[in-house]
This record gives structure tokens, C-alpha cells and sequence, in this order.
């Protein structure tokens, strides 16, 4: 190992430290979550050894088939769990009266490319499988993430396409990652800054991909470099202003529509890269936009 990626292997573990650190501060309901049934369970995975775990979140008083919502956690693929967003899907499940899947994909750099990709892209086929069973819609799954979990989130919808897998109604991509090629003005042009950074954004792809071609990149790794978008689900794409993910969020979004997607696009202005947060604090103008875009999704009726 050299130096440089024994530095990045310090570097993750301390990530995984400061996420969960700041997964203690996030404030919990404790009535929310008395209204909610929570289950965990274990996918079967790509390998015949290999399960996933997922958790699903239901209002207890919920009845009839709903929609779901497929929550992939952040984390710069490195860190992170769906421990962290526990407080943002209870507060989705109990808000929209849905069902929440959330994903505790495998992390690399121990497990790089394929490994995260193929664990959502399993969650999702086994909630479709399953939905009789979750009383869920299987024509209302709305697959979500924020940072790299918008680049799996995008993963699997892409897959799902291209493989004629599950149903998808929507994609709700939250600050995503988009592209390893790192040439964006908002990449070059804030090299260091606060929580996330393009340099952090290189070391990201580094233990992702590990040391590969990276012209041989797959598309269901690097969503940017799908040569088509044609064909997938309505999206909603949320990008922040002083973010370097930022402007290949947007050639995304233009990506989509420009293939006949529907898309809705919002630049935050003046924010930093960072999760999206949906707790306590409903009342903010960024966490009511988003439960109004899931409920539209949800129930495209009331568009």
C-alpha cells in the first residue's frame, strides 16, 4: 500500500467515525416513532452467501397497497448507513403515510464497484417481489438517495431500464454523483471547501473504482456516462450552489430532459454538499419542497 492510499484508507475511517458522530446529533422523534412498525430484513444478494439488509418503515395505522419509497443512504461510498437516515425515513413514512426501504449497502473501499450498486439494485427487485407481501403499489416505487446514494439511486434505475427490472414511478436525486470524470467547472473550481470538496471527490472515485481504466467505467457505476437516457422514470434533482457535485447534477438533469425525461431541476443557491436531512424540522422550505415531490410521485393524481 503506498503512502497515498494508506492516507485515503485513514481518511475513510474517519469519515465512518464523523457520520456516526453526527447521526447522534440529529434529534428523534420519540412519538413518530411509537406511530411506526419497523421491520428488518435480509435480501438475498448477488451471491448465493450474500444478503442485504434493509429496514421498512410503516405508519402502524396504514392500510391498503402503498407507495414505497427506496432510500439509499450517502456517504461518499466509503461511509455511512441506514442508521444515519433512520430519522428522515421515519419522518417520510409517517408524513406520507408510505412505505420506506432503506438500504445498508456494502461500503469500499472493501467492497468497490459492483458491490453497493448490486446490493440497491437488489432491495429494489425484492421489494417489487415482495410487494404483496410489504402491502405496497409495485407501480409506485420511488427510488431516492442523496450524494452517492443519488449515483445509486440513478444506478438503479438505469439497471432497471436496461435489464427490463422493476416498475420505477420516480427518481428523487438529492446532491448527487453523477460522474467520475471530474471535470466540471464546480469540480475545478472549488478544489477545497467546507464538508466536501473536489479533491475529496477524486479520493472518493479512487476507493470506489479502485485503480482501474477509468475510460472503462460503467454507467451503473458513473450515471453521466450512460450513452442514453432515454426511457427512464420521471426524476427530480436537487443540486446546491457552493457544492462541486453541482454542475454535473445539472448536466444530468439536462440529460434527461434533453432524452424526453420528465425533470424537475432546483439549485439551491448559497449551500454546501451535504445529505439531505428530513427530521424534526418539517417546516423548512427545502424539507416541505421535498415531502410535496414525493407526495406528487407517490400519487401522480393530485399533480
Amino acid at each position: 500500500m503506498t503512502h497515498t492510499e494508506d492516507q485515503a484508507l485513514l481518511d475513510h475511517l474517519d469519515a465512518r467515525r464523523l457520520m456516526r458522530e453526527m447521526r447522534d446529533l440529529v434529534p428523534r422523534d420519540a412519538e413518530r416513532t411509537a406511530r411506526l412498525r419497523i421491520e428488518d430484513h435480509e435480501v438475498p444478494g448477488a451471491g448465493d452467501d450474500q444478503a442485504v439488509p434493509v429496514r421498512v418503515y410503516r405508519r402502524s395505522d396504514a392500510s391498503g397497497a402503498l407507495g414505497a419509497i427506496i432510500s439509499i443512504h450517502g456517504g461518499a461510498f466509503v461511509a455511512g448507513s441506514y442508521d444515519d437516515m433512520q430519522a428522515a425515513d421515519e419522518a417520510l413514512a409517517d408524513h406520507l403515510g408510505c412505505v420506506v426501504v432503506a438500504v445498508e449497502y456494502r461500503l469500499a473501499p472493501e467492497h468497490r464497484y459492483p458491490a453497493p450498486a448490486d446490493d440497491c439494485y437488489a432491495a429494489l427487485c425484492w421489494v417489487a417481489a415482495n410487494a404483496s407481501m410489504l402491502d405496497i403499489d409495485p407501480d409506485a416505487i420511488v427510488v431516492y438517495g442523496g450524494s452517492a446514494g443519488g449515483a445509486l439511486a440513478a444506478s438503479i434505475a438505469l439497471r432497471a431500464r436496461d435489464e427490463g427490472g422493476p416498475s420505477i414511478r420516480a427518481q428523487v436525486l438529492m446532491i448527487p454523483v453523477i460522474h467520475d470524470r471530474l471535470d466540471t467547472a464546480s469540480t475545478l473550481q472549488m478544489p477545497e471547501n467546507p464538508g466536501f470538496s473536489g479533491n475529496g471527490a477524486r479520493g472518493m472515485w479512487a476507493l470506489y473504482l479502485g485503480d482501474v481504466d477509468r475510460d472503462a467505467t460503467h454507467h451503473y457505476a458513473a450515471p453521466g456516462r450512460a450513452r442514453s437516457l432515454a426511457g427512464l422514470p420521471p426524476a427530480y434533482v436537487r443540486v446546491h450552489g457552493r457544492d462541486p457535485l453541482r454542475d454535473e447534477g445539472i448536466e444530468y438533469a439536462s440529460r434527461l430532459m434533453a432524452a424526453g425525461v420528465e425533470v424537475e431541476l432546483h439549485c439551491m443557491p448559497g449551500m454546501f454538499h451535504g445529505a439531505p436531512s428530513l427530521d424534526t424540522r418539517v417546516d423548512s422550505r427545502a424539507n416541505r419542497e421535498l415531502l410535496e415531490v414525493f407526495a406528487a410521485f407517490l400519487n401522480p393524481a393530485v399533480r
